[in-house]
This record gives C-alpha cells, structure tokens and sequence, in this order.
C-alpha cells in the first residue's frame, strides 16, 4: 500500500529522542503497564481500541488471512451492501448484520469479476468504478470499471479506462465523485506516472522542479530522478476519455473526501526519511482547489509552504502514513461528528476526527483522535446509508485484517443535520477565479487581475493561476509595467512559469533560453523597492527570482550587482522564512556579504533545522569567506555530527560538508586541514541535553510553586529567551512548534488552546500523569518469555517491529506477531522527569508564556 509501506518502514528513525530516555526492557513487567492483552491470529481485540466518548467500537470480522488476504478499501453498492477489497488480491461483497446482531462469515461473496489489487473504489453511474494498483504487476494499474453484464446482480464486466503507469507504493488510489456529480476524481501518487492531459486541465503544464541551488537527493536513494509534477489529483469522465490534472504536488495521498461546500480534502505526507530537517513537513489534511500546487520535489527540494507557487496545508496531524477518509455526513451520530472530516492514519493507528472551519475562502482545523489502538492499522472507512454506522477496515501490507464498526450510543442526539446555505463571498470569488482555469477567456485577465493583490492566499494563487492559461501577450507587457508591487509580484512569478522551462525539464524540442525575457523580469523585480513592500509580497518576490534564475540562467554582472543591492538590505530579517529565501539568492549570486551574515545566523538559530538551512545554503558560495568564518563552519559540522533525524538525516549533513569541501580553493583547504581531519566526538542524547546549563546546581522546583508565579508573572516576557529555552531543554527535539521539530511527542504550537500554564507545568513535571496514546511505548511479553518494551515502527505480514530505544534508531527488534503471549502500553511517559531542575524561576517563566502563547506576545492569554 502507498501510503502504507514507506511512512511505517521508517517511523523508527524518528529524531533526537531526548524526551525518550528509553524505552528498554524492564523487569517490573506487571507494575509498569496497563492490563495485558494476549495476542493471537485475530484482528486487534476491542480491548485495546480506544472511541471517543459515547462511542461504541465492534470487532465484526477477524480476516483469514490466507483465504482473504489483507483488506483495504471499502464502499457500499447501490443496494447497501459492502464491496471491500483485498490490496494484493480479490474483491469481495457483504452485508452488515444489524447493530447488535453478529456478523455471518458464510454470507461473504467472493466477487466473480477478474480484478485484483483494488486501491479505491466507488459506486457511480451504474457500475463500480475502482483503482487498481497492482504492486506484482498481472494486471496494468489503473481506473477500471466494474459491471454487471446481464443483470444477475453478479459484477462480472472489467473495463480499463485508463492505464496508468505505477510502481510500487504511491500508486493509484482513491476514486469519488465531483460535487456536480457528473465527473470523477482519481487520486494518485508520486510514482504513478501521468497520462496525456486534457488541454482543459486546471493544472497547466509549466511545472518544475526550481531550486536554484542544486537540490540534493534522498540520501537512500528513494525516488532518485523522479521529478515534478508529483502525485496528482484527476478530474476524470465516467467514461474515462476526459483526464484533466485537477491539481498536483502531492506524495502518498491515499484518498480524498468532497464537503458540503463542494470543497474537496485530502491527506499526505511528506518522506519520514527527512524528520528533523528543515524541508521536512508533517502530515497534513490539504484543502485541494482548482489547479493547486503542493509542492512534493523529491530528496530535499520540497517547497515549503510559505512559497508563493505552492499552497499550505489545512492542518498539521503529526508523524503518520495517511489512508482513508469520509465525511461523518448520514451517520448517527452526534452533529459535531456528523460534519467531521475523518482522516485515517496507518502506522500510528489513529482515526482523527478534523473539524472544519471556513476562514476566507479556505478553512482552518483541529483534530481531535477518534479511534485509537495499539496496533490499529486503519486503512479505510465508510458511514453505512442505512444504518449510520461507520465501518472501518484494518490490514494493508498482508498484517492482520479486520472489519469494524462504529456507533453512537451516549445521551447526545444524532438527528440528521441539515446543511447549512451560507453565502462565503470569498469563495464565491475564488470559483469565479477557477472558471478560467484550463480555458482561455476574453474576461479572464480582466477580472483575475484586482484579485492578484488580495489578503486571501487562495484567491491570489486562482487568479494567477487564471492568468497563467490566458495568451502570454494578451498580458506580459501589462505585467512588467504593473504599478502596484503587491500585484507585480505574482504576475512576475507567472510569467516566470509560463516563459521559462526549468534545466530538469529542458528537451530537444524546448526552445532556447529567453535572455530577452530574463532581463526584462529581473529588471522589473530590482524595480521594486524591497524594504516598503509587506512580508508576503517580499517572500514572493524572492521566490520569484529565485524562479526566474533557476529557468533562464545567470543574467550579466550588472544585474546580478542590482539584485544584491536590492536583497542584501534586508538580511538577515526578522523572519526565518524570509532569511531562508534570502540565504539561499545571495548565495547563489556570490554575495561577499552572506557568508559572515549565514554564520551569524547559524550560531545564534536554537533549532537544528534552521542552522542547517542555512548551512546548506552557504556549501556553494565562494565569496566572502575568512579563515575565521570557514573555522566556524566546519566547526558547526563536528557539532550537527550529533543531531538526530530521519534515515537520511546522517547522508544530508555528509551532502551539505561534501559540497562545502568542494567549494574550497586548494589554498584554503590547506589552512583548514586539521579542522577537515578531525573527526566528531560522538555524544549520546542526554550527554547533549542541555549544554548552556552545565555546572549549575539542580532546583527541585514543585508545581505549586512555578504555577503560583505564572499568577503575576507572564506579563511582558523575553520571547526570545524562551525560544532558546525550548530549545536547552531539547523540546524541539521531540515536540513539534510552528515549522520545526521533531514528532516522537506531541506538537506544541497549539498548546496554548490546550493548556493553562499550571496544566502545561503539570505536563512537565509529573510527565506520567496522563500519557498521550499516540506517544506511548508497548510492552511485549512473547511465548519464549523474552520482554520488549518500544515503539511500534513497522508491520509485515506476521512480523511487528519494535524501536526499543528512540535515541538509536538502529535498535530495533523484530517480532513474529504469532508468538506474542502478552501486549500492553506502558503506564511510564518516555519524557524525563526533572527538566525544569537546571533552569533559573525566570527562565521557566519565559519557557511556559512562549509555548502558551503560541510564541506569540501579542496573544490573547496576554490580554487578561
């Protein structure tokens, strides 16, 4: 399964565990863990499935692996029954038994229809419209159509709508329906190759890959050479003959889901390979509009989501491999879960419930787990029409299967909710903006152009998109000459896309490089006075050059001295994204002023990640350098010697000082010899926790204590302070705030909507107080009378794998699931007691109003 086999192969290499003390074997087996389940060839017991309140969870059906296979789809036919699929084998049939009745095995129908590897699937137009993604390749994936051709009520007629070129994981998936009903959407990865595109389609043909530095590839060699567009989205006729590129920049989304608001969701996720570097990105739930980028590039070229040509994600779930997800519309339960997105996730064993909340024209979420087990890999999930109830699957990857139910059985009522008719102007206009997309309009540039300059993300990023598919001289020339530079800035970057081909894309048949355009482009962005437009027009318009100069090439030396002039003034900003931007230009246009600036910046950034951007964005300059700047350096290389991450995390860092290496003259290496020689002294996590504190004498602070000073003492804090503090005490390691972290604990950035300032000093000192399932370690007692405790990081088949200390992710051990006797979770946090000890009363004070305030001074806890 796509999105099941890449995200789980690796959630072992996570980051620097400090939080994690360990998670190593114990003897008080009994005294330090919840009540043991034994565990045999049956799908996970209802006893270790944790259900939102009032919720019931019911174990319907353990899958016999060997005459069944692994299930990972479901749908319901037209006549209420349940089709489900086996991912590397048949498609099967059944009907739920009635709420509290058993479920009847014997009643389960192998469907007769020669099809096989079922990814997605839907009930539409008379027939079932499914996604095949056939990792032993007997059968081409694709869309199919499935029928009955003689009215047995027997699906037997196969039709191939559409070959798609796929291998192996991130594949072809889901299938459901328009808004309007009349069309397809079909979900694909970033191995599944695209097929000839419809001229209409939203997404236009202009995509690259753009880095203007050379971005380095993943350092295991996942997904070498494959480039834009990545996963893509399709809007498909029934009949197959339509294949437009609805929207793209995706890795391994596995399904979608179509609001109230004709609206349509996703859930994808970035390569776990990469936690704890810069370019990583959490999962997330994505709100996909007409020709939206988001901006998946293979190894370390992902486009963040503060670049202008990429969308941001909805919401930020965490560490996770993204599958299923429904809309809770027509089931019985609560209104609250009724409007809920549910978004599935496999490797963690999470079923999250995302509240939706419109916010311009896009929406704003929070999560909220709904069902949870430990192990649960969830892979898909329906609401039944007829009984209300939600059924979801687990398997995937030939584990275990099984078929569950959901329903609600609290106080609360589960009366229908009727949708709701509101007018949202501002979406309104973005969907006046996408009626352009894909087709050239005599009105198009006339009414998209006012809109290039609104507050709204989406709405700018429709209406350039709008113009991007109009004639390129109905309005280059008007674009180059536009007066107002918040406008100037995205019709810069659209003409960037639509005049230049990035190097990756060039073939015999591109045209030769339009110097002439080049020129005129970057004269009309050193035009702009930098330092009176706003942050978001800035970030745009340094990507935009950024752009510019990886599709047209290096411009003569007076322009490259015009755009120094124009972007030295402003770094290093106040603004980490704007600093990353503007590392990476002036170094790319050899500023002499960057390399002292980079390495300023470099000492003084808390998190990891940030020192590493910009370390990786100084490799190539030559410029600029002293003795003393290049000793700092690669000084700093012996120190991230010691910095944890992903699988790939060791081969990054070995990437940035190679390239740096090179970058040296002959002269210079010489000097730095002994520094190039000397090898890191390798730290263990806790050796490393918290550096700035050594030689102080410990305070046993109580929580009375430290939450009894909050009272008074939160007002007018040192944000800065406290940022570095986050950072001393090795949060960031594990937590997750704003864009940097790491994800073994939960994220942090919006705490302070869930905690007071005495519960989150609570959460620190007394970390095994209330424990987050999520985050918790197992124990595993097998039949041989040999203890594991760990975390769950992969499944396969029969084998469990269990990262026993999350300081080395090289220590794993493997488990055969059949002889497991006893599985708990450990009632111990992994976090450490007494990180508060070495921290003076103030500092602690600057620590809790930076994390509840979000790290910000002007919140609203602030204002009471």
């Amino acid at each position: 399964m796509k999105s099941v086999s890449r995200t789980s192969r690796q959630l072992s290499v996570f980051i620097l565990a400090i939080c994690f003390v360990t998670a190593t074997l114990t003897s008080s087996f009994a005294q330090d863990a919840a009540a043991p389940t034994k565990v045999g060839n049956k799908a996970t017991p209802i006893d270790r499935i944790t259900v939102a309140k009032g919720f019931q969870v019911e174990l319907l059906y353990s899958v016999p692996s060997q005459e069944q296979g692994s299930w990972v789809n479901l749908c319901t036919d037209n006549k209420g029954r349940i089709l489900v699929s086996d991912q590397y084998g048949e498609l099967y049939r059944l009907t739920p038994p009635p709420l509290g009745k058993p479920f009847d095995p014997t009643k389960i129908e192998k469907v007769p229809a020669e099809i096989r590897a079922i990814n997605g699937m839907l009930w539409a137009f008379g027939a079932l419209y499914v996604g095949v993604n056939d990792y032993e390749k007997k059968i081409p994936s694709g869309l199919y159509r499935v029928s009955d051709s003689n009215g047995d009520d027997q699906l037997d007629k196969v039709e191939l709508l559409r070959e798609i070129e796929a291998s192996g994981d991130h594949g072809v998936h889901a299938v459901m329906l328009t808004p309007d009903g009349k069309d397809l959407y079909l979900v694909t990865g970033n191995n599944a190759r695209h097929p000839k595109l419809a001229d209409s389609s939203p997404v236009r043909q202009v995509w690259g890959e753009d880095h203007l530095l050379p971005s380095m590839p993943d350092g295991r060699g996942h997904n070498r050479g494959v480039l834009a567009p990545g996963g893509i989205i399709y809007r498909v006729s029934p009949d197959g003959e339509s294949f437009e590129a609805y929207a793209s920049g995706f890795r391994n989304v596995f399904d979608a889901a179509v609001n109230r608001d004709g609206e349509l969701f996703t859930y994808d996720a970035d390569m776990e390979y990469d936690f704890n570097t810069p370019w990583y990105r959490p999962t997330r739930i994505c709100h996909v509009t007409s020709g939206a980028e988001f901006g998946w590039r293979n190894g370390a070229g992902k486009r963040m989501p503060f670049y202008a040509d990429n969308l941001p994600g909805s919401l930020d779930i965490g560490p996770g491999s993204p599958t299923g997800m429904t809309f809770g519309y027509g089931a019985k339960f609560p209104a609250k879960y009724q409007n809920a997105l549910f978004a599935l996730d496999w490797s963690w064993g999470k079923l999250y419930a995302v509240h939706l909340k419109p916010n311009g024209s896009t929406y704003t979420a929070t999560k909220e787990e709904f069902v949870t087990g430990a192990p649960l890999p969830i892979t898909d999930a329906i609401i039944h029409p007829e009984d209300g109830a939600m059924y979801f699957t687990i398997g995937g990857r030939r584990v275990q299967s099984g078929l569950y139910r959901v329903t609600y059985i609290g106080d609360e009522s589960t009366a229908r909710v009727q949708p709701k008719i509101e007018n949202n102007e501002a979406r309104n206009i973005r969907h006046r903006l996408e009626a352009f997309h894909g087709r050239q309009d005599p009105q198009a540039i006339h009414v998209a152009w006012p809109y290039l300059a609104d507050e709204d993300r989406f709405i700018r990023f429709a209406a350039r998109t709008a113009i991007e598919h109009q004639p390129t001289e109905a309005w280059s020339d008007k674009a180059l000459t536009e007066k107002d530079p918040a406008k100037q800035v995205e019709l810069l970057l659209a003409l960037a896309r639509v005049t230049g081909v990035c190097p990756q894309h060039r073939s015999e048949q591109t045209p030769p490089v339009d110097t002439e355009m080049r020129d005129k482009l970057l004269a009309a962005v050193t035009a702009i006075d930098t330092e009176i437009i706003e942050l978001p027009q800035q970030l745009t318009l340094v990507r935009t050059t950024q752009v510019i100069l990886n599709r047209f090439g290096r411009p003569d030396d007076m322009l490259v001295q015009e755009l120094r002039k124009s972007f030295d003034p402003l770094f290093p900003a106040d603004s980490v994204e704007l600093n990353w931007l503007l590392c990476e230009t002036l170094a790319w246009l050899q500023s002499p002023t960057v390399a002292a600036k980079a390495i300023a910046l470099i000492e003084s950034a808390p998190t990891q990640e940030e020192q590493m951007q910009y370390a990786r964005s100084i490799r190539m300059l030559k410029a600029g350098w002293t003795t003393e700047l290049h000793t700092a350096y690669f000084e700093w290389f012996l120190k991230a010697a010691n910095y944890k991450g992903g699988a790939s995390f060791e081969k990054f860092i070995q990437f940035i000082r190679d390239d740096a290496v090179a970058s040296l003259t002959d002269s210079e290496k010489a000097s730095l010899a002994e520094l190039l020689e000397k090898k890191a002294v390798k730290k263990s996590a806790l050796e490393n926790l918290g550096e700035m504190f050594a030689g102080r004498a410990e305070t046993k602070w109580t929580l009375d204590e430290l939450s009894s000073a909050t009272q008074t003492g939160l007002l007018e804090r040192d944000f800065a302070n406290g940022r570095k503090m986050f950072a001393a005490t090795g949060c960031y390691a594990c937590h997750r705030f704003g864009s940097q972290g790491g994800m073994t604990g939960p994220d942090l950035t919006s705490a302070g909507r869930r905690y007071s300032p005495h519960d989150f000093l609570d959460q620190i000192i007394n970390p095994s107080k209330v424990i987050n399932d999520q985050f918790s370690a197992i124990t595993v007692l097998t039949e041989d009378g040999k203890i594991h405790t760990g975390v769950v990081v992969n499944l396969n088949g029969d084998s469990m794998m269990l990262n026993t200390d999350l300081t080395d992710p090289g220590k794993q051990v493997k488990i055969d699931r059949k002889k497991i006797e006893e599985l708990m979770v450990s009632k111990t946090s992994p976090m450490p007691v007494g990180l508060l000890n070495r921290m003076t009363k103030e500092e602690i004070l600057d620590l809790v109003a930076y994390v509840v305030s979000a790290g910000n001074p002007k919140h609203e806890f602030f204002k009471k």
